[in-house]
């Protein structure tokens, strides 16, 4: 038995709806990580550096960076009886004091310790993502912990610091201390999902646009990628350039689309083909909806459907794309990157999975309404928040 002292939380009677009562299992909304925060004390920040109100999300809490980061030869896992720290012994190449600002290079690997840390109890796990604008300039960016086996993943009762893989891919960033490239979200037990309530999710909020039902899968809905742009004058996306400039990952609205991207239309006919190792910002052709009781995560692509990954960035909080937080027509934005072989995506191929998860209750806050700062509530192909609007 564990040491806990928290009563326990009564289940839903329906398991296949969405009610306004609590669960005993889910994902944490915005209410219970501050309780985390400032009560039970399972989250915690710097002696000096105390968690900031505005980290909280409906469902999320941003991570930040600690003061130093390290180069490294290679990213790693720690493994089951090795700390960071350790491995860094044998891995590092020059430590960078980031407390003023520096600039993490395109195409090398950093080990970041972050000013959060977690003190989990029984039942009580993790998982990490990118924030959507870390996505969109394609930082690929991941969670550690000591005795980690698994990118992204908080062991249940896990106690210790977490850390932060980041490898920009295509543009160099200057970052500091106190900036937010990650986010994590806390769960409770293991809600139990299926295929069933999935169905009934989708017929009574249609989450994911108009779809088949025989495209609706236990890991998730189907998201399909738009290369028409018949609500956007042809426009379907961006492609990254090559050479650029820095950018400053806490400025917002600093920087002209172009000096940055090139615009991508249409195809007169066919597909999009994608160059290899370029860099895409498309848009989902359906728009999404994650219902205030729910949170959604893009779940990775199927290696079988192409040799491409899409979207690095998996959170949709609760409220997104939602009629009751302003959402409208809100659609998924795709991180796209082809390897190896230049590839082509059709109009209407899928390209990721959506997997829905409720939360424990309905959250404080939601995406998009409030004092919560949501840059992408309903958005169509956009761009992470650094960049001006674009006018064609």
């Amino acid at each position: 038995m564990s040491g806990s002292t928290e009563p326990r939380r009564p289940e839903a009677v329906q398991e296949d709806d969405v009610p306004l009562v609590e669960h005993s299992t889910g994902i944490l909304p915005s209410q219970e990580l501050e309780e985390k925060i400032r009560v039970a004390r399972e989250i915690l920040g710097g002696l000096l550096d105390p968690i900031c109100e505005d980290q909280v999300q409906p469902a999320s809490l941003d991570l930040r960076l600690g003061d130093t980061a390290y180069r490294v030869r290679a990213s790693f896992l720690p493994g089951r009886n090795c700390t960071v720290m350790e491995r860094l012994a044998d891995l590092e190449m020059h430590k960078m004091d980031i407390s003023q600002g520096a600039v993490l290079e395109r195409g090398c690997v950093y080990i970041i310790p972050l000013q959060e840390s977690l003190a989990l109890r029984h039942r009580y796990s993790a998982v990490g993502n990118p924030k959507s604008s870390t996505g969109r300039l394609d930082i690929f960016t991941r969670l550690i912990t000591d005795n980690a086996t698994e990118f992204d993943r908080v062991q249940e009762q896990y106690k210790g610091p977490l850390y932060a893989e980041v490898s920009p891919r295509t543009f160099s960033v200057l970052v500091r201390k106190g900036s937010r490239l990650s986010q994590i979200r806390i769960r409770k037990g293991n809600p139990p999902s299926s295929e069933e309530r999935l169905r009934k999710l989708q017929q009574e909020y249609q989450l994911v646009g108009s779809i088949g039902e025989e495209d609706i899968r236990k890991g998730g809905l189907p998201v399909t990628v738009d290369v028409r742009g018949e609500k956007t004058d042809g426009l379907i996306g961006f492609r990254a350039k090559n050479h650029t400039g820095l950018i400053d990952i806490d400025k917002v609205g600093a920087y002209e689309v172009t000096d940055f991207w090139d615009p991508v239309y249409a195809p007169r006919r066919g597909g999009l083909v994608l160059d290899p190792e370029d860099f895409y910002i498309l848009a989902s052709m359906e728009p999404v909806k994650v219902p205030p009781t729910l949170a959604a995560e893009m779940i990775a692509y199927d290696t079988l459907v192409g040799e491409f990954r899409v979207h690095y960035a998996g959170f949709f909080d609760p409220g997104f794309g939602h009629p009751e937080a302003g959402g409208g027509d809100s659609r998924a934005v795709l991180e796209v990157r082809s390897y190896e072989v230049p590839f082509v995506i059709e109009h209407g191929q899928i390209v990721g999975r959506l997997a829905y998860e409720r939360l424990i209750s309905q959250p404080a806050r939601l995406y998009g309404s409030g004092a919560v700062k949501s840059s992408y509530q309903g958005q169509g192909i956009r761009l992470s928040k650094h960049f001006k609007p674009f006018v064609a």
